[in-house]
């Protein structure tokens, strides 16, 4: 049976099949959690494995590589969140960022992922509140996978790295989640 459950913490620490980065269109190592995963899987081999793939990633678009050094995981799911200082409507490109992510990690016969919550950092831009905005699209993608997909079980952590962002996430989460 599916699940998905919102926590405390850094995605790059929870133990999944798959640990997602909110990757940036041209793959290469960033900040916040990015910076984060590029560190734990190694820096020189997890920018090799990203060269593998032609860049620019379009907005909603995931990509798949090894973990490298990453204890934890086995893969790494780069999905490319819309920046919204520049697309300050891109709703469906975040949607699809964790949609995508779902059906890659289905498509790579794994069960297990970590989340962060995408395009809530820097490329939050204007957003009155990008916690909460990410973690509705991410319950809406999961919602969406488990109808398109009844017969695939997937274990899916939200992870809010900050209080502020767990608390703001988890006033939608429930909400969602009790509709």
């Amino acid at each position: 049976m599916s699940n998905l459950k919102l926590i405390h913490g850094s995605c790059a620490d929870q133990t999944a099949d798959a640990v997602v980065n909110a990757a940036n269109s041209g793959l290469w190592e960033g900040g916040g959690i990015c910076g984060v995963i590029f560190s734990k899987c190694g820096p020189k081999e997890l920018a090799q494995e990203c060269s593998n793939y032609q860049t620019p990633i379009k907005d909603g678009n995931a990509v798949i590589t090894s973990a490298c050094k990453m204890k934890n995981a086995k893969y790494i799911i780069h999905a490319v969140g819309p920046d919204f200082r520049q697309t300050p409507k891109a709703f469906l490109e975040l949607f699809n960022a964790y949609y995508n992510s779902l059906v890659l990690l289905k498509d790579n016969n794994l069960h297990s992922i970590s989340f962060p919550l995408i395009s809530s950092g820097i490329f939050a831009g204007n957003l009155p509140n990008p916690a909460e905005e990410s973690a509705k699209q991410c319950c809406r993608a999961y919602k969406k996978f488990i109808q398109d997909y009844p017969e695939y079980d997937i274990d899916v952590l939200l992870c809010a790295f900050t209080s502020a962002e767990y608390n703001a996430a988890k006033t939608i989460f429930n909400n969602i989640e009790n509709k």
